[in-house]
């Protein structure tokens, strides 16, 4: 299936950029040829990626941007607009996590982390989605999880609740958006040497995360796997192919499936 978006003379905006895999994919995005609008809730972080990417040759622009606030969101698109002077990308790119046991994880970790995550998606949404869909091309790129794939992370469940609630959003909406000319893709990433560590709260007694035994990757080749997937219109970017066996797996003997991995974790 082809693009939806040309990154070549185009422009992005990726929240959540100031680090990790939004940064990686704001520097991959501009290196093809995008201006990019860097987002993060930490404004001196969104300074430093935009200033790489100015050093590298590219266009690019930082604005502070905090997922939780309709406000935040809605004066991110009058400056992608004002700008950068279009919309063609938009990266919804958050994440926070708390672990904790499920039993004992207090109600105000779950809002927190479901309205990072989640809401902040849902806010990006409601941002810019009419502005792909009036002008009728563009591409979104949501950062879910092989978390949203997979049933693990019972040490993080709301995390884990998030990412699959964005993988389910990210697959209904390929199927409204790409009629209309605008394409999805829904990143799962496994392992990414990032700084996510920073945004862990850790309820209770600390414990080594249950994961899949996927490869861990760095975060640039996460964001060339974003760059490729607007090029091509793919919808679903896993950075370990295991994720795709391993869902197949559970997909076709769930029983079996659980069975296999309670006996074994």
């Amino acid at each position: 299936m082809p693009g939806y978006a040309t990154l070549d003379g185009g422009a992005a905006v990726v929240t959540g950029a100031g680090s990790g895999i939004g940064r990686a994919s704001a520097l991959a995005l501009a290196a093809r040829g995008a201006s990019v609008m860097v987002s993060d809730v930490d404004g001196e972080r969104a300074e430093v990626v935009a200033a790489e990417i100015v050093a590298a040759g590219g266009h690019a622009r930082a604005r502070r941007c905090d997922v939780t606030l309709d406000a935040d969101l809605d004066a991110l698109r009058v400056a992608c607009l004002e700008e950068l002077g279009r919309v063609d990308v938009v990266m919804s790119n958050v994440g926070v996590i708390t672990m904790g046991a499920p039993e004992t994880l207090p109600l105000e970790e779950w809002q927190r982390v479901i309205d990072i995550n989640l809401m902040g998606t849902v806010r990006t949404n409601l941002a810019f989605l009419p502005v792909l869909l009036e002008q009728g091309s563009g591409h979104v790129v949501y950062t879910a999880s092989a978390a949203g794939l997979l049933p693990y992370g019972f040490d993080r469940l709301p995390y884990l609740a998030s990412k699959h609630a964005i993988v389910g959003i990210a697959r209904s909406l390929a199927l409204y958006l790409r009629p209309q000319g605008v394409g999805v893709t829904c990143l799962c990433p496994s392992g990414v040497v990032t700084n996510i560590v920073e945004q862990i709260r850790v309820v209770g007694e600390a414990r080594t995360p249950v994961a899949p035994p996927h490869p861990v990757v760095e975060a640039e080749v996460v964001g060339e796997l974003v760059a490729d997937a607007v090029e091509h219109g793919t919808f679903l970017v896993v950075t370990a192919q295991e994720a795709i066996a391993e869902s197949a797996e559970l997909a076709a003997d769930t029983d079996g499936y659980l069975d296999r991995h309670v006996a074994t974790d």
